[in-house]
């Protein structure tokens, strides 16, 4: 925030001119000068060196020296190209490549946050492919954090890099599954002297927190519809049901499948071997040469001297040469102009990101960490009015969350689909209600491992009247009707509300299969047996017609132009856009708060013994605690709650 005031100040300059702006309207620099109290303040001075004799403070100069000293490497530091590098010839192009992978970053009033956005870093590959300067990239590849599903995604773009006739050589000091996967899509890998390679196959675990909960004397009260909606489960079990065991088995098959075909297809071993090598898991630099997992066993310095070119680092976002581009996009910001958007017939992509909720949220801005339904609904009408935009592709990655948000969306995708096509691209996660919203679009793409289905409803609530009375606490609800006390209660409900509660869920879970039912054009008969909360793959949703083709989001893009008669050279609407001040303002003020009631310092305490132990566990406790506090004011979900699957 400390950038703010700075930012106040660039804006009233802009808007205010000053005199030396006008100096060459007739009017004398030195006048110009001596009537502007900026240039003095700056030390700008008279003398010798213009045309006329004088000389003013160089204030944008001043501005890029600083620049160029922030980004040039220390004497220290390692050179970000070589000796020889000139930009006119033929060279190479080294790229760093670490930490999140995401669909879109999030921004917060408190600032961006980390990640490397997918769609970004694919297009910037097939940017760099068709430069007729770069002869190949060297990737330098750091720990990655990224799906199954995303994984596919960006090998696809590497893979169009190399038929481009351009080489990519990646180099890693360490790499775990998916790092590795992304590390097969290279030409020739290599690896540190001492660094390993470990292929151990994926994953899952289920993190039960209804332990705590008894700890804390707090009941989760919760029923769910559909005999595979486990999402309460972590809540109300002490360990995971059979037909929990059941979906995460079929989970994991098939991304085991998908980890043995992509080894094997990449480095060109059988898959019997390949399976062999995930068992024994882990490869020290010389065993996992031996195993042709890498090519070779080098440092980082003797691979990039090796290339046999010049070469330059390069940025995954394109450096801001214009400054007339760099100028615009701080007006954008501050307001000055309006929010970039292409002219003409077009498509958009919407994101939808992390979990659906009521009203406008907790103010994130836009849909990258949660889908807010007036928020989302807003945006969906504004595209469905302007002619323009001629389709609309929804990229979805949610686990659903409000029963009632999810409805709302839908209807909003329903309106827009009268009036445009609307296709539906699946990224990690698109269960439950983020397959709600889905369901009715006219056409839904997915990729094998992408997560979806889970058509069922949970509803419930917390009890903590036990936990009130260890602290002495003791509540006596009272009312005037029958249920007048049924939320007012901290008790759990009794049996007689329970069955009210179940009698109103299975009113939504039968409007939710009648909406997957219009959508997939079948009868509600036929939606039955492949709902009841059952999380399925993409592969094997398309196999059950709960999607229509396997396929990324560049897959989706193309078709929605295609049948958009929309021509693919024409830039794409993205939504939500890049945020602006005002969307910076209106955010402001929205506080934090822990778990269901529970005081800050005891929730960042709690979090803290945890990660000790593991911070995967901490995490997960810790999302599964704001999940049971969420059903304190929306008591139906269409929600999915799935294992991590590192």
């Amino acid at each position: 925030m400390r950038a703010f005031p700075v930012l106040v100040a660039v804006a009233a300059c802009a808007n205010h001119p000053s005199p030396l702006d006008h100096a060459f309207d007739g009017k004398p620099k030195a006048d110009a000068l001596a009537a502007d109290p900026w240039a003095a303040a700056l030390g700008a001075t008279k003398g010798s060196g213009g045309d006329d004799g004088e000389q003013g403070f160089d204030l944008q100069g001043m501005l890029t020296k600083i620049k160029d000293s922030i980004e040039k490497p220390g004497p220290y530091e390692a050179l970000e190209k070589s000796k020889d590098f000139d930009e006119t010839v033929v060279h190479w192009g080294v790229i760093e490549l670490h930490g999140a992978i995401v669909e879109r970053q999030a921004f917060s009033i408190l600032g961006g946050h980390g990640g490397t956005e997918l769609r970004e870093l694919s297009q910037r590959l097939r940017a760099l492919a068709k430069d007729d300067k770069i002869a190949g990239l060297l990737v330098r590849v750091g720990e990655l954090e990224v799906s199954v599903p995303d994984i596919g995604e960006l090998r696809a773009a590497m893979h169009d890099f190399r038929k481009a006739g351009k080489q990519l050589r990646c180099h890693t000091e360490a790499a775990n599954n998916g790092t590795y996967m992304v590390l097969s899509a290279c030409d020739s890998i290599a690896l540190a002297p001492l660094g390993e390679i470990m292929i151990t196959g994926p994953a899952a675990m289920p993190v039960h927190v209804k332990g705590l909960l008894d700890k804390l004397g707090v009941q989760a009260d919760f029923i769910h519809v559909g005999a595979y909606k486990g999402a309460a489960e972590p809540l109300t079990r002490d360990a995971p049901s059979k037909e929990m065991e059941e979906t995460l088995g079929a989970i994991l098959d098939r991304r085991f499948q998908t980890m043995v075909e992509t080894i094997a297809t990449e480095r060109k071993l059988d898959p019997g071997a390949v399976k062999a090598l995930i068992d024994t898991a882990l490869f020290p630099a010389d065993q996992a040469k031996a195993a042709k997992l890498v090519d070779e066993v080098a440092t980082w310095e003797s691979v990039l001297g090796g290339v046999g070119k010049p070469w330059t680092k390069i940025e995954l976002e394109p450096d801001q040469k214009d400054q007339l581009a760099a100028m615009l996009k701080v007006a954008r910001f501050i307001g000055a102009m309006p929010p970039e958007r292409p002219l003409g017939d077009h498509v958009a992509v919407v994101y939808a990101l992390g979990n659906i909720v009521d009203g406008k949220g907790s103010g994130v801005i836009g849909a990258r960490e949660e889908i807010a339904s007036r928020t989302m609904v807003a945006a969906l009408r504004a595209l469905a009015a302007d002619d323009n935009v001629k389709a609309v592709v929804l990229r979805i990655d949610s686990g659903g969350g409000s029963a009632q948000a999810s409805e709302l969306i839908w209807n909003a995708v329903a309106e827009l689909k009268a009036k445009k096509p609307v296709i539906v691209s699946m990224s990690d996660v698109a269960a439950s209600g983020g397959y709600y919203i889905a369901s009715g679009a006219t056409k839904i793409y997915a990729l094998d491992d992408t997560l979806t289905g889970s058509i069922g409803v949970v509803g419930g609530r917390i009890a903590p009247a036990a936990a009130l009375a260890k602290l002495g606490v003791n509540t006596f609800p009272m009312g005037r009707g029958k249920r007048a006390t049924m939320l007012a209660s901290l008790s759990p409900w009794t049996d007689e509300e329970r069955a009210l509660m179940q009698s109103n869920m299975e009113t939504v879970y039968k409007v939710f299969v009648g909406r997957v039912a219009e959508g997939r054009h079948k009868k509600p008969d036929e939606v039955q047996p492949i709902a009841q909360g059952r999380v399925w793959t993409g592969a094997k949703a398309k196999e059950l017609g709960l999607v229509d083709e396997i396929g990324g989001l560049d897959a989706a893009v193309a078709d929605a132009q295609k049948l958009a008669k929309v021509d693919p050279a024409v830039d794409l609407e993205i939504y939500p856009p890049t945020p602006t001040l005002r969307d910076v303002l209106s955010g402001w003020g929205e506080g934090v708060h822990a778990s269901f009631g529970l005081d800050t310092s005891f929730a960042a305490s709690l979090g803290a013994e945890l990660a000790a132990l593991d911070p995967r566990v901490a995490r997960e406790a810790l999302r599964l605690l704001a999940l049971v506090e969420s059903f304190q004011t929306t008591h139906v979900q269409t929600v999915a709650i799935l294992p991590a699957l590192p």
